[in-house]
């Protein structure tokens, strides 16, 4: 008698349905999940930090991720910056790809977008995303069968510290047992992400191991700011007494003192002083304390986004602008993939297993941010060619500007009627020149200050030195280009050397009095002097008829 196969996991785990429908990794107050969380932080020093890591790279990470918990709490930029990270990944939209276009793979593809619509998948993507931190998370998939259906109800995030990793290679993800016994995952039941920010085990591929050590190193500039603040950030008081003050003048004095404000308060015989010894290259400055800090800052940002552009209020040239936001994408994209294998591994693929059964191929979920397009260049670019005969599709070209199709009854957009002007050209082959194009002007100059608007008259071609005039044009074009080529190439070699556009710009203007401009001068004279004399023969010929 053939057996029926049995189900099993990406681990090899046999797949048990009733294990399936409890929910069994939540947490139990006084039980082996309790969600109360110790404080390893309180009086950290380096000694500490080190053996609380060295705890973690040998199979006991609960001081580790307590820590990694508290840190997020506690740093305000490391929060930021994370959260960031993990936001920009789950706020992206989700696609699914069917496995082909047969009607049954079209319809697992739809299920799945069906349930991808529920409003609380961004924050459940969120939680999954806390594997970038810690670089691992474990998220518990409640199946719903109500109506007899396979189908995922929700994703619980699930407290790290409730799990642990095999001894044998410290990579293989444990669950803790009721009797608090280590034993593999339930099939089907978990999504384990895994993201990493260098290869290695798990407990050491997360930013928290990079992040705990800068939090320490801040905490310790911070507190020393602030002792500083409190040293010399207040006035400090000195109660002075004569010769033949006694011990009781004395001590009514210093209570004086002492209680106009905090502890910087003493007192000394008038005959005497104190002298508060500073340091010379410090003073009573701040800075390096808050530069300090600022740096260790800035080192969490390159750690966790790659860069510091988008952190900080620095201002740079555009091309650094643009290769911090390029460092960004990568970091996304990277994100995004991993997280889009986590979910077709662990979660998409077992649906389909247990709603429609094993199959030759399944859904794709993919997480990406479309491509931005400069749809100008692309308007630009294929207007001549559907002028020239290229046949486009229209609904292609509405879908790529986001333009819906016009309804029945709607006002369309039409272009602008272009009236033809007097003295049009002749038609081809009638042996007539091409009169010299009409130049229109607008009778209103402000029509930017003003409501009220005059059509744009157009001036008619001249009727009988257009040729003239078109060699004119033609000659002082190529008299002037090396001229202006001259010009140009000192502007282009000031840009070329410029870091941003502030400097290019000071650069030009300091450089303007020194560009040569006499070449094209005695071009432009010329060409003055032959309109004027082009004009009086004008005059001269028309005064004649």
């Amino acid at each position: 008698m053939a057996r029926t196969p049995q189900l099993l996991d990406a681990r090899g785990q046999p797949v048990r349905k009733a294990q399936l429908t409890q929910e069994i990794a939540a947490p139990t107050f006084g039980g082996v999940r309790s969600p109360i969380s110790g404080s390893p932080a309180d009086g950290l020093d380096p000694r500490r930090l080190a053996g609380i890591l060295r705890e973690a790279d040998m199979g006991d990470p609960i001081r580790y991720l307590e820590l990694a918990e508290i840190i997020e709490e506690r740093d305000p930029h490391y929060a930021g910056v994370l959260g960031t990270r993990k936001r920009s990944v789950s706020q992206i939209d989700i696609t699914i790809e069917d496995a082909s276009e047969d009607s049954h793979d079209t319809r697992m593809a739809q299920t799945v977008r069906d349930w991808l619509t529920r409003d609380e998948l961004a924050d459940e993507l969120f939680d999954i995303l806390d594997a970038v931190g810690k670089g691992f998370s474990h998220t518990e998939i409640i199946w719903d069968t109500s109506e007899g259906q396979w189908r995922p109800e929700r994703l619980e995030y699930r407290d790290p510290r409730w799990f642990r990793f095999a001894n044998h290679d410290l990579t293989t993800p444990l669950m803790i047992s009721e009797t608090g016994q280590e034993e593999p995952y339930p099939a089907y039941k978990f999504i384990y992400a895994r993201m990493r920010a260098k290869s290695g085990l798990p407990l050491r591929s997360g930013l928290a191991r990079l992040a705990v050590w800068n939090w320490l190193f801040k905490a310790y500039t911070q507190r020393d700011w602030a002792i500083f603040t409190q040293t010399y950030g207040q006035p400090i008081r000195v109660g002075k007494y004569g010769p033949g003050a006694d011990e009781k003048d004395r001590n009514t004095l210093f209570r004086a003192v002492a209680n106009i404000g905090g502890d910087c308060a003493a007192i000394i015989p008038e005959s005497m002083m104190i002298e508060f010894v500073e340091a010379k290259s410090i003073g009573s400055s701040t800075d390096h304390y808050e530069r300090r800090s600022d740096w260790l800052d800035k080192q969490i940002s390159k750690a966790v986004l790659g860069q510091t552009a988008t952190t900080d209020a620095e201002t740079g040239g555009l091309g650094s602008g643009k290769e911090h936001r390029e460092v960004q994408e990568v970091i996304e994209r990277a994100d995004c993939k991993a997280l889009a294998a986590i979910l077709n591994r662990d979660l998409i693929r077992p649906w389909i297993d247990l709603e429609f059964g094993p199959q030759a191929k399944y859904p794709r979920l993919k997480i990406e941010r479309p491509e931005e397009e400069d749809l100008k260049h692309f308007a630009e670019a294929v207007g001549p060619l559907i002028d020239r005969g290229l046949q486009v599709s229209k609904p292609a070209v509405m879908r790529k500007f986001g333009l819906p199709e016009p309804k029945k009854g709607e006002e369309i957009l039409t272009p602008l009627a272009k009236t033809a002007a007097p003295g049009a050209p002749s038609a081809p082959g009638s042996g007539a020149m091409p009169p010299e194009s009409a130049v229109e002007y607008p009778l209103n100059t402000h029509l930017g200050l003003s409501r009220v608007t005059a059509p744009l008259q157009r001036l008619s071609a001249s009727a009988g030195r257009s040729a003239v005039l078109a060699d004119a044009e033609d000659r002082l074009a190529r008299e002037a280009a090396p001229e202006m080529g001259q010009m140009l190439g000192q502007i282009e070699a000031m840009l070329e050397v410029a870091g941003s556009l502030e400097e290019f710009r000071a650069t030009l203007l300091s450089a303007y009095p020194t560009l040569d401009s006499a070449g094209l001068a005695d071009v432009m004279a010329l060409a003055l002097m032959g309109a004027e004399a082009g004009g009086r023969a004008t005059v001269e010929d028309e005064a004649d008829v």
